[in-house]
């Protein structure tokens, strides 16, 4: 009996135990919790709840684990944070991405914040995606990008195989199953989340502190939208109009063509030959070199290149001219790009995963 009655409480003290563990929450949630969608920062006012499709707390969750994982890659050294570093406005500081394998990308990896409001909704730097969840599908089935997953199955298989993950899809999407499309919805709405704002920039244009920037970034300011003629592209809070333009970027006269055809690769319209998406100047201090091949290799250097008016060529964008500027004023603009850098706390990504 007294044999018994011992097995009785080492049982109990086993379920108790068990319970206990059950209920105590695993690092990797407690390091990535679900939390409600964050609001615009200072300077944004589109609002994630305004959208058609707001995204939802848990797709974030799992976006955001999946996003930083590098289990997503062939060689399982690469995530979608090697080319596109929060630390670097969401792009990468190398001309061109080296992708799994060591497999070098054709064009700079560009930065996507407040994409959540995107319009025209063309995403890479040809515009070749119409959606978000596009551009993160692109992404995964590209052999250069992911390895050899570069089939959006496999790439779902890979991410089924570690159980621990199904959780998380059940949360996401109602059912334990891992699809590509799902994989890339829950990518697409981490990045949705992705904004910034909130800039020295910010602070002084909307009124909060007119003493948030110096004088020569309100000179700037005025060049900008004034003689210097760069609002005409890099318009709205996201400062583009997301629209291709022909700078003359990789144009060789020697033989009159284009060593990256841009746009016209997925129009077939000679209007598109060598027209590049117009990128977005938030954070743009924080994301060199500069241009879609990554060939200028600072902010002045590019903004050099603007004024004078790009590179002759056939198809050049006639709203870009050459204007006059003082090495005074070309310094201006510099510096107010420069205060276009969020203030916010950048994302470092979860410090666990599931497993």
């Amino acid at each position: 009996m007294r044999w018994t009655f011992g097995l009785a409480v080492v049982g109990v003290v086993v379920v108790l135990a068990s319970a206990c563990g059950a209920d105590r929450q695993p690092l990797w949630e407690s390091d990535n919790p679900v939390t409600p969608l964050p609001p615009p920062p200072f300077g944004i006012r589109a609002r994630l709840t305004d959208l058609k499709e707001p995204p939802t707390p848990e797709r974030v969750r799992l976006g955001r684990w999946l996003f930083f994982d590098a289990r997503l890659s062939e060689d399982k050294a690469q995530s979608c944070a090697t080319c596109h570093r929060p630390d670097h406005g969401y792009a990468e500081p190398a001309p061109v991405s080296t992708g799994a394998n060591g497999v070098k990308t054709r064009r700079n990896a560009p930065g996507f914040v407040n994409m959540a409001w995107a319009t025209p909704p063309l995403f890479y730097w040809d515009g070749r995606a119409e959606t978000l969840e596009g551009q993160t599908m692109g992404a995964t089935e590209k052999p250069v990008e992911a390895g050899a997953l570069h089939q959006a199955k496999p790439m779902a298989d890979a991410i089924g195989a570690l159980r621990v993950y199904r959780r998380y899809f059940t949360e996401a999407f109602g059912t334990p199953d891992v699809t590509a499309e799902r994989v890339a919805k829950a990518l697409a709405d981490y990045l949705r989340t992705c904004m910034n704002g909130d800039s020295a920039w910010d602070r002084w244009k909307r009124g909060a502190d007119q003493k948030a920037v110096s004088d020569a970034v309100k000179a700037g300011d005025a060049l900008f939208a004034g003689t210097a003629g760069c609002a005409a592209c890099h318009s709205g809070d996201a400062f583009t109009d997301r629209r291709f333009h022909n700078l003359g970027v990789g144009w060789q006269a020697w033989n009159a063509t284009f060593t990256d055809q841009g746009r016209f690769a997925v129009t077939s319209a000679e209007g598109d030959r060598g027209a590049f998406r117009t990128p977005p100047l938030r954070d743009v201090a924080a994301s060199a070199p500069y241009m879609h091949d990554g060939s200028l290799a600072t902010l002045r250097q590019a903004v050099e290149w603007h004024l004078r008016g790009g590179r002759k060529n056939p198809g050049l964008d006639p709203l870009l001219k050459p204007v006059s500027a003082t090495d005074a004023e070309v310094t201006a603009l510099v510096m107010l790009l420069e205060s276009l850098t969020s203030l916010r706390p950048v994302d470092t990504g979860p410090a666990t995963f599931p497993k």
